[in-house]
């Protein structure tokens, strides 16, 4: 028997098990804030489990079985049989999450819809009489197939724009992550901590260059400190996401006249705080 499978029969690292328990916690106040109990998480889990062990863990040159499936994840076989069908478990993408990241992207990049300080510039609603961008020609760069109208109107619901008593459309966020929709939100929760917890998981394994995975941490601070430091990383931060959006989108037109295969890549900041625990602890 090789030694990964000696692992996944048991032999975890202790540290890798203390560092799963911290990275659940904050995971099963949501689940339980939601009404999410253990016996769903436990059948979700288990799907995952084969979905994964199916996909990801076939041997080179041999077909994928229902025991081997079994033997790496400890799944019974029944539920393999019953679960397994090469497909994800769940993978439900809201149909305002990729044509609003595209917008907001070329509206917080691109030059002409910026305005001399380098922030997002409040359109016209209306192309019509106008010689300098509008909202109805940002969407139609993006997107002809949609009305600018039923843009505007899905953003006004989620907070993500605002229309002014001239007629004049602002973006309210830096990112498409609207303020009210609950099933965009929860979109963005499952991309950002997959890519972040695989850029780690990739680390750990030791396979090919470390992927970049920093953070900064202080635990004797003031409420005015931290409130000062979220700004400045919020400044900081979106300054640096936009630079690489930006140079992203010029990539991507070169691209563009090049047949090779195409890749993804995802670079995001988080900003956390709580109380320090009592000394002692």
């Amino acid at each position: 028997m090789k030694a990964d499978d000696r692992q996944h029969l048991g032999e975890t690292p202790k540290a890798l098990v203390a560092a799963l328990a911290r990275v659940l916690r904050p995971l099963v106040r949501l689940l339980l804030r939601h009404q999410f109990t253990y016996p769903m998480f436990i059948r979700l889990l288990k799907s995952v489990y084969v979905e994964v062990a199916a996909n990801d863990f076939a041997l080179p040159g041999k077909d994928q079985t229902d025991s081997r499936i079994s033997l790496l994840t400890g799944v019974h076989r029944k539920d393999v049989k019953r679960l397994w069908r090469g497909k994800r478990a769940v993978d439900i993408v809201p149909a305002s999450v990729p044509l609003g990241s595209q917008l907001v992207a070329v509206w917080t990049t691109a030059r002409r819809y910026l305005d001399k300080r380098g922030r997002p510039r409040p359109l016209p609603r209306l192309a019509a009489g106008q010689s300098g961008p509008s909202f109805e020609e940002l969407v139609a760069s993006v997107n002809t197939d949609i009305r600018p109208r039923v843009v505007l109107d899905e953003w006004l619901r989620l907070g993500v724009a605002r229309l002014d008593e001239e007629d004049n459309v602002s973006l309210v966020v830096d990112a498409f992550v609207p303020e009210k929709g609950f099933d965009e939100k929860a979109f963005y929760f499952g991309q950002n901590l997959h890519d972040h917890i695989a850029s780690c998981a990739h680390n750990l394994s030791g396979s090919g260059p470390a992927m970049i995975e920093r953070s900064v941490v202080s635990d004797e601070l003031s409420e005015a400190s931290v409130a000062a430091l979220a700004e400045l990383a919020r400044e900081q931060g979106m300054q640096t996401l936009h630079a690489i959006s930006r140079r992203a989108i010029e990539l991507e037109r070169e691209d563009a006249k090049r047949k090779s295969p195409r890749q993804r890549i995802s670079f995001g900041i988080y900003f956390y705080t709580e109380p320090s625990k009592p000394e002692g602890e």
